[in-house]
């Protein structure tokens, strides 16, 4: 049956290649593994840092919150930009949509709370 007979007979190709794709590639990577680079235990191998050191503590660190914070936030109003700017260069043609004006206006004012929110939680004053 040729792929002309049989309207979705190139997705079932097409998602047998997708499949078969990185099976073959990491069969492959895996046979390059055990001829080339053979696995050669040692006790300096299997420590739990190989830098030289002896490991001392814990290795657990604990970071403050506020860190993770400023990251959030920074993302936040960062990611506004990349909605503002479509916005921007259509609202400079004639026919500019009412429904998109009040769109963009709701989601100003939304991000505008959400930076009265965090300055009055005064999560915007580094520590």
């Amino acid at each position: 049956m040729s792929p002309s007979q049989h309207p979705y007979a190139f997705l079932a190709v097409y998602g047998a290649v997708a499949v078969a794709f990185p099976f073959l590639l990491l069969s492959v990577t895996w046979i390059w593994m055990r001829l080339f680079q053979p696995p050669q235990p040692n006790p300096l191998k299997n420590s739990t840092y190989e830098c030289g050191l002896p490991a001392s503590g814990e290795a657990r660190v604990q970071f403050k919150a506020h860190y993770y914070l400023y990251a959030l936030l920074f993302l936040i109003f960062d990611a506004e930009l990349l909605f503002l700017l479509p916005f921007a260069v259509t609202m400079s043609g004639p026919n500019f949509p009412t429904g998109a004006f009040i769109a963009m206006l709701v989601f100003i004012l939304l991000l505008a709370e959400g930076l009265v929110w965090a300055w009055h939680r005064r999560y915007l004053e580094w520590k």
